[in-house]
């Protein structure tokens, strides 16, 4: 079977109910589709929410944003996250070796990707068509 794993920036137009992207993965479900995230996306978001708590100025919005990552960290609960191992460090200092100037993050998705013989579902099909061996699908269209 084949295991899709998803970036953070179509994780995030998920979580947002994008429609299009929404019914693809409920669909590719339904047919026992596996799709799972990374170690690196739960970083990015959590990053993220974490910011928000330091930049809030107002009870209100530090209220939001607490409430924001409690349904971040629901949210993953739920999914099947791949973690950053050393075969991935591995397929990562290669590429950096190679010269291949994407983003840190990124390439790290990649490379857990690779790792684990998936294909990365993502929106950013320019930087992930650079990294050698990697497929790619972008279900957002």
């Amino acid at each position: 079977m084949t295991l899709y794993v998803i970036d953070t920036d179509l994780l995030s137009l998920y979580q947002r109910n994008h429609s299009q992207l929404f019914n693809r993965i409920r669909i590719a479900r339904a047919n026992g589709v596996i799709i799972k995230t990374t170690a690196i996306t739960v970083e990015e978001q959590c990053t993220g929410r974490l910011a928000q708590i330091r930049k809030a100025r107002t009870p209100e919005v530090l209220v939001a944003a607490y409430n924001r990552l409690i349904a971040t960290v629901s949210f993953f609960s739920e999914l099947e996250i791949l973690p950053y191992s050393l075969v991935a460090d591995d397929y990562f200092r290669q590429f950096r070796q190679m010269g291949i100037r994407i983003g840190t993050q990124d390439l790290r998705i990649a490379s857990i990707t690779l790792a684990h013989d998936g294909i990365v579902i993502t929106r950013n099909r320019k930087d992930f068509e650079q990294v050698p061996g990697l497929k790619n699908e972008d279900w957002s269209l």
